[in-house]
């Protein structure tokens, strides 16, 4: 794993349990160019708050943790 990778990974294993609380999980699918995609699994795929939870949860939380990261995109 790419040392970026293995941060937005750790990132998202500290974020996983409150969104399985909810019925969901995320998947890291790739990173690009300092773009995290994700993909919602379970409750959070078809959730009306997911787009909450990938921008004020998931994407501010790995911006200010993981140095180069610019932005995250949902991938269905």
């Amino acid at each position: 794993m790419e040392p970026m990778e293995t941060q937005v990974q750790e990132v998202l294993d500290k974020l996983r349990p409150f969104i399985q609380r909810d019925g969901g999980d995320v998947e890291l699918v790739e990173i690009v160019d300092g773009v995290v995609r994700v993909r919602l699994l379970g409750a959070c795929g078809s959730c009306p708050s997911s787009t909450i939870t990938l921008k004020a949860g998931i994407e501010r939380a790995l911006v200010e943790e993981v140095p180069g990261v610019t932005e995250v995109e949902q991938v269905l």
